[in-house]
């Protein structure tokens, strides 16, 4: 019993350090948006520059994340707005595979496997940006901490884009 309360209290702290990183230090960029006010919807439509798009085509684009947690930080935002997995359903599987089939096709592009990396999404509350994005992070064994903590798969706050996909195909429409 005492042993499960030792492991209760960091467990406790962890959940409790997420919460506050995202609830107080991003809480400013969560306000409601019109998608004309979307800093993401802004990059994929070309309204604003930088980042530099590595890859653009009808439905996404892909670029380096601005803090970048490990050497291969990349993130793949829809054209459309979409403010988290929350709002998707089913008939967003199709997206959603695109997407993450063209996260690995860019990462492999720079030999990267995807054996050595991290894809997929933040869950809110604990998203820095009310617009869906993907990450795509290698290596992994670059990551420090705080990095490894916030893009530990599987998590409640963060789900790999097959865990997405997988839940997505049984979500109503």
């Amino acid at each position: 019993m005492l042993k499960k309360r030792h492991l209760l209290i960091p467990l406790a702290c962890l959940v409790l350090f997420i919460f506050i990183k995202y609830t107080i230090e991003f809480g400013n960029d969560l306000n409601d948006q019109s998608p004309i006010e979307c800093l993401f919807c802004n990059i994929a439509h070309g309204r604003i520059t930088p980042p530099k798009l590595e890859f653009e085509n009808d439905e996404y684009v892909i670029f380096k994340d601005k803090n970048p947690a490990s050497t291969y930080h990349y993130l793949a935002i829809p054209k459309q707005h979409f403010d988290s997995l929350k709002v998707l359903n089913k008939s967003h599987v199709g997206l959603v595979e695109r997407m993450q089939n063209g996260m690995i096709r860019f990462l492999e592009s720079k030999n990267v496997s995807k054996e050595n990396a991290v894809i997929g999404f933040h869950i809110p509350p604990f998203i820095s940006q009310k617009h869906l994005h993907l990450h795509g992070i290698s290596p992994k064994s670059e990551m420090d901490l705080s990095n490894r903590i916030n893009f530990f798969i599987p998590s409640f706050w963060f789900k790999s884009a097959d865990d997405a996909i997988e839940s997505l195909k049984l979500a109503d429409l």
